[in-house]
């Protein structure tokens, strides 16, 4: 919203002017910061305007100058020099509009902001819980704050004083504490600090409208801060004025409060919008450190990956997402998670873990540690290990009763448990005997391997209670549900987490769905719905709840699933068994046909995107650079971007993940060193390293009219410019004047 619509209705809620083609709740002046348009083909339609109430006693209508005796209220529509004019929505337009005066500052607002350059999208993907390096990332935006800063000092600093100040913008409150200790004189490095840090908000403010940057300051300090964004020690007639504001700062000891505003503010303002696709929970030990940031973000939006679903099924009360979730915790030793993050209670596993495998063989089920920065001792590892193994046993059998009510999965193969040869501590699979690493399971029947027994039943009774009724995963879940869909096409990119089913001819491959067969884009709207009714308790009573909440399993490790997308999830295999070829999990054709630019281009065009300069933006497999692979696949139209920020794939990628940035300028394709720690960064001003690998340069630099919001912007100023139209041909009178 703009100023002048903040005086005229003296509130903050913005208007849509749209055609009603879109509901759009839309912030003109935050195109740059606000990109709140709702997926286009997922956008439901608006009543027509026959079936609302025009309320129309209070405007006077002028007659049509062709001499009738027809008044304008009795009229639907008319053609007016070439342009049909919708009266009746026009009249509802005038309400907020009401005289020519208004329309026409509403477009000159319009107007200016499409010209305003395009703001900043970041792009993230596979998370897994890496919290430090997340921020980080967040924090620095990429490189970009640094590339800022070196455009502004790069020939009046040091190589170290710029990195010392970027580390400042990153860590204000950490990094104030250390040069409190170190320097002498406090008021001139204030005062050295305070305008440096002004220069740099101002540079990444200005391509943003004033409301805009208002609205993004902080309260306590937002006049002062707009007064030093707009004025210049350049300026002789304003020097004294400004260099008084900073020296009253010091004075007034507000210096160090101040400092942390203009820094968070030039992290707040230096990205526009944030994309997550997918992958932000399992592995390590933040993620639900992420999911506050996330939470309290001022522009996201998430495209659900397997392991979000697989918590997200978790809070809806599937008991194999839930001893999933639990297993994989255990095996990475991620407990925070589990019990610190989300209150989890493992008390009654470990009790009877203990119990139960207390001579077991427990080499299978070690936790894998290396990349745990917490400390375990030999005991507390072996307690873990025997929670592992046996929630393990108790998820396969709780998988073999969904698979059991859901038969169209087709995943009858994954029930292992009845092919045990517990004498020869063997398995056969596909005709082959294959022997087991661990043969002591003194919980599983041979006459009835998957029936639960009574101390199993009541664990998975004990966790789905913790699940379900964990008020701060309740939280999460409902920011993943309020700002998360399967995808999301935006400005000619096509964002999802793992893949498109397809057929072996790069055709949408038909997935089954209760009961009917969708495929493409259908098939992610279908899925959104049925995530939608597994995940909201409101739906409880919905009688299509139960198979929602069972799909959420399937999702996770369904063949035919768009997260997963492989013939089977292999875990009993990987866990028991030596075999190479049993552990083996066949990728979908999505994966092999991913290299191939017509395909890429047919799902463009299936999302109605630009087939020729679109891109798909994906992560879930992750690129092994040190085996050659290469993150752009078809020509440039497929961009994965997954490239290890959990710290367990790093020794496979040989990189710590791809962050991509979609500015003004172009697109940038950025690669990540590990990232050490939040202690180096703020005591030795250790940056992630970061390398760009790819860049698209357009041959001029892109505005909010290139943008899907300007298009929208566009069609606003076009229903207002048949306001003004009927204003001036007497169709609609004017009000207040």
């Amino acid at each position: 919203m703009n100023d002048t619509t903040e005086k005229r209705n003296g509130a903050a809620e913005p208007l849509a002017v749209s055609n009603f083609k879109e509901s759009v709740k839309l912030d003109r002046t935050d195109e740059a910061l606000s990109l709140n348009t709702p997926r286009r083909d997922d956008v439901p339609e608006m009543p027509s305007l026959t079936n609302l109430e025009v309320p129309v006693g209070d405007i006077e209508d002028a007659p049509i100058n062709t001499g009738d005796l027809q008044t304008i209220k009795d009229c639907k529509s008319l053609t007016v020099d070439g342009q049909e004019l919708d009266l009746r929505y026009l009249r509802l337009l005038s309400q907020s509009f009401p005289s020519i005066a208004a329309a026409s500052t509403e477009i000159i607002n319009l107007e200016a902001i499409l010209n305003l350059p395009k703001g900043t999208e970041h792009f993230l993907t596979d998370i897994h819980g890496e919290d430090e390096a997340f921020r980080h990332v967040l924090k620095n935006a990429s490189g970009t704050i640094r590339r800022k800063v070196d455009e502004i000092f790069g020939s009046s600093m040091r190589e170290s004083e710029r990195q010392e100040l970027c580390t400042l913008i990153y860590y204000p409150k950490e990094k104030l504490r250390l040069v409190r200790r170190r320097e002498i004189d406090m008021c001139e490095w204030y005062q050295l600090t305070l305008n440096r840090l002004v220069r740099v908000c101002q540079n990444v403010s200005s391509k943003y409208t004033r409301s805009k940057v208002h609205k993004a300051l902080p309260k306590e300090f937002a006049y002062i801060i707009q007064e030093l964004l707009h004025e210049t020690e350049a300026d002789p007639n304003k020097a004294a004025y400004f260099g008084q504001i900073i020296s009253t700062i010091i004075s007034t000891r507000r210096a160090e409060e101040f400092i942390v505003a203009l820094c968070n503010l030039i992290q707040r303002l230096a990205i526009d919008s944030l994309h997550i696709v997918g992958d932000i929970y399992d592995r390590g030990p933040g993620a639900h450190i992420i999911m506050d940031t996330l939470c309290e973000y001022h522009n996201v939006d998430i495209q659900w990956g397997n392991h979000d679903l697989l918590w997200m099924g978790a809070y809806a009360g599937n008991d194999a997402n839930i001893a999933n979730v639990v297993r994989i915790c255990l095996r990475y030793a991620n407990l925070d998670t589990l019990e610190e993050g989300y209150g989890i209670n493992l008390l009654p596993l470990a009790t009877y873990a203990m119990e139960t495998y207390s001579d077991s063989p427990l080499d299978v089920f070690k936790p894998k540690i290396k990349f745990v920065q917490k400390y375990y001792t030999d005991k507390e590892q072996r307690i873990i290990a025997q929670m592992h193994k046996a929630i393990s046993v108790i998820q396969w059998k709780i998988e073999a009763d969904i698979i059991a009510r859901n038969p169209e999965y087709g995943m009858e193969s994954r029930n292992l448990l009845h092919l045990i040869d517990f004498e020869k501590g063997t398995v056969t699979i596909d005709g082959r005997e294959l022997k087991l690493k661990d043969k002591h399971f003194p919980t599983i029947d041979p006459a009835n391997p998957y029936k639960l027994t009574e101390e199993e039943a009541n664990i998975i009774r004990h966790l789905h209670t913790s699940f379900v009724g964990s008020e701060k995963l309740r939280r999460h879940i409902r920011c993943m549900l309020h700002h998360g869909s399967f995808y999301l096409a935006r400005n000619n990119n096509l964002l999802y987490h793992a893949s498109i089913p397809l057929c072996e001819d790069g055709s949408f491959r038909p997935v089954l769905v209760a009961g009917e067969r969708f495929s493409g884009r259908a098939l992610l709207n279908r899925l959104d719905r049925l995530v939608q009714l597994a995940c909201r308790r409101v739906n409880n009573d919905h009688p299509g709840k139960q198979y929602a909440v069972d799909f959420m399993w399937y999702l996770w490790c369904g063949p035919d699933s768009p997260s997963f997308d492989k013939s089977r999830m292999a875990t009993f295999e990987r866990y028991l068994l030596d075999d190479k070829e049993a552990q083996k999990e066949e990728k979908g054709w999505y994966y092999r046909l991913s290299d191939n630019e017509e395909v890429c281009r047919r799902i463009l065009s299936e999302f109605d995107l630009d087939p020729a300069n679109g891109h798909i933006i994906n992560g879930h497999v992750p690129v092994k650079i040190i085996k050659g692979e290469k993150p752009v696949k078809a020509g440039g139209r497929l961009l994965v971007i997954d490239g290890g920020f959990s710290k367990a794939y790093q020794p496979e990628t040989g990189i710590a993940g791809y962050t991509l940035v979609f500015h003004s300028r172009g697109m940038q394709l950025v690669q990540h060193n590990p990232f050490e720690s939040r202690q180096k960064a703020i005591e030795e001003g250790c940056d992630i390293i970061s390398n760009t690998v790819l860049a698209e340069w357009g041959s001029r630099r892109l505005q909010v009219r290139d943008t899907d919001m300007g298009r929208e912007l566009i069609s606003q100023v076009k229903e207002l410019e048949k306001l003004l139209l009927a204003y001036r041909r007497g169709l609609i009178r004017e009000k207040g004047i």
